[in-house]
């Protein structure tokens, strides 16, 4: 994947296109541009430099000619000018001093008194990073680090933050700068996942990258903040980033509340639904049932006569068979009810829905402290499905992931990769955790059967039932100690754009 991860989509500033980025930091950048003398000190210093030089030629001249005197009156009379000249320029050097420390102080003072977060970084080591990657002939860092999550993490411990202003430190909960001056990775945590959009961002050759992340504070607890920057375009500049945050922690807790609400809302109504369901179900299946058990007690009847009467018993068991394949058609329709392929068929995009899905968790995985990573092919082709059933198959993917992490110390990597696999699209979600064992992964998507514990047994039933109401499959492959990876294909609908 080459498109950069923003919780902005589409903001790109006014950087290259897609089939041809221009990486203008490849190159060491222009030389800063200084003022020049002006039209009248440089004739000046012309005039001088010449009076000077036709000085030192005509002085055996004069002194041969003209005497002592008008030697020492010529040589005067250039020192003077060159004298005024020099004048001039110190003049002139002096002012370009004063200028340039007014701007510095200038700078110092907008830094210190913007009024927002502002943060100086050292991305050098980054940026060398992936040039050389582009020279080894990598094109998707994305994927290229999804494989590799370890160097990803060295790298981030190598960029430095310089400086950072005052609203940054308040922000921080902290006094002093040496508290958040040093490397990224000091306060950046693995639960990030904008970092590789960074470097994204450098191999395209873009000159602006935002969106939204957390941070951590010296004290351990999370500030989640906007953030943006402007991405230089040439090498020296990556030495100097600023990058401008905002605070956004109340709002994030709202948010989160909000969402919460509105999932109790909709188990509320679930709950209710499947009651009413239940009830349903229970009312058209008791009929039957109730037919079924007076037929059998005739017929029992029937039997334990003196003369059985074997013609009463055949009818009693032919209204058994009528009344039975009743009750198993009321299953049969709440069954093709429930797994009816969806009727919105729309053009989805897989690569926007595990975007969004991701967001949809991204709260329970950072109080996981799980690092997730994604690799999607470029170009993928649409699916036709319902994109709430879709995204709900890679939410509990993905929940289901972090949870089987949740007793390994370190290092929680959970990896989505999508790619195109003939006339499907192919998902995978991969964890670290201890894996399954061979005898729980046949029945790991029967319904009811959970290998956690507490757990109801449904979340991956559903994802069965979903994947399969859209024409595909899903499996898992399993290491115990080693992870799992849970795969599902999902038709692609060729020749069409989502």
């Amino acid at each position: 994947m080459k498109q950069v991860f923003s919780r902005w989509p589409g903001e790109r500033g006014p950087g290259p296109s897609d089939a041809a980025p221009a990486r203008h930091w490849a190159h060491e950048g222009p030389v800063p541009a200084s003022r020049s003398l002006s039209r009248s000190e440089a004739w000046l210093l012309v005039v001088a430099v010449g009076v000077l030089a036709g000085s030192i030629v005509l002085l055996p001249v004069a002194l041969a000619g003209w005497g002592l005197v008008a030697a020492a009156l010529l040589l005067i009379g250039a020192a003077a000018v060159v004298l005024v000249g020099l004048r001039r320029i110190w003049r002139h050097v002096g002012a370009l001093e004063r200028e340039n420390e007014g701007l510095r102080d200038w700078n110092a003072t907008l830094f210190d008194r913007a009024g927002v977060s502002l943060w100086r970084e050292d991305w050098s080591e980054a940026r060398d990073a992936v040039e050389h990657l582009l020279l080894s002939g990598v094109t998707d860092i994305q994927a290229y680090y999804a494989e590799r999550p370890a160097e990803l993490r060295d790298l981030r411990r190598r960029v430095i933050i310089k400086d950072v202003n005052a609203i940054a430190l308040e922000g921080m909960g902290v006094d002093s700068k040496a508290d958040v001056v040093g490397s990224l990775d000091n306060i950046l945590p693995d639960t990030d996942h904008t970092f590789v959009q960074w470097l994204i961002a450098f191999a395209r050759g873009d000159r602006l990258y935002r969106s939204e992340t957390h941070l951590v504070r010296p004290d351990g607890s999370a500030l989640d903040t906007l953030f943006t920057a402007s991405i230089p375009q040439d090498r020296e500049g990556f030495r100097d980033i600023v990058v401008a945050n905002f605070e956004i922690t109340a709002y994030k807790a709202a948010q989160a509340r909000m969402v919460e609400l509105e999932r109790d809302l909709i188990r509320a109504s679930r709950i209710t639904t499947m009651g009413a369901l239940s009830a349903t179900i229970a009312h058209e299946v008791n009929s039957p049932l109730a037919a079924v058990l007076s037929h059998a007690e005739a017929g029992l009847r029937w039997l334990d006569r003196a003369q059985p009467d074997l013609s009463e018993v055949r009818a009693a068991i032919a209204g058994i068979v009528a009344d039975a394949s009743r009750a198993r058609d009321v299953v049969v329709r709440t069954r093709s009810y429930l797994a009816n392929a969806p009727a919105d068929g729309q053009l989805q995009d897989m690569a926007r829905l595990g975007k969004e899905a991701l967001l949809l968790v991204e709260r329970e995985l950072r109080d996981g402290q799980v690092s997730p990573h994604f690799d999607f092919e470029d170009g993928l082709p649409p699916v036709a499905g319902d994109p709430i059933q879709l995204q709900q198959v890679l939410v509990n993917l993905m929940l289901n992931g972090a949870q089987a992490m949740r007793a390994k110390p370190s290092a929680r990597d959970l990896t989505v990769t999508m790619r195109r696999e003939g006339e499907f699209i192919r998902v995978n979600v991969r964890d670290e955790g201890e894996g399954i064992d061979p005898a729980d992964a046949a029945r790991i998507f029967d319904p009811f059967y959970s290998t956690r514990p507490g757990g109801m047994g449904m979340g991956l039933a559903i994802c069965r039932t979903v994947v399969e109401a859209h024409g595909g499959r899903i499996w898992v492959s399993t290491e115990p100690g080693g992870g799992s990876t849970f795969h599902f294909l999902v038709p692609a609908a060729t020749g069409q754009q989502a």
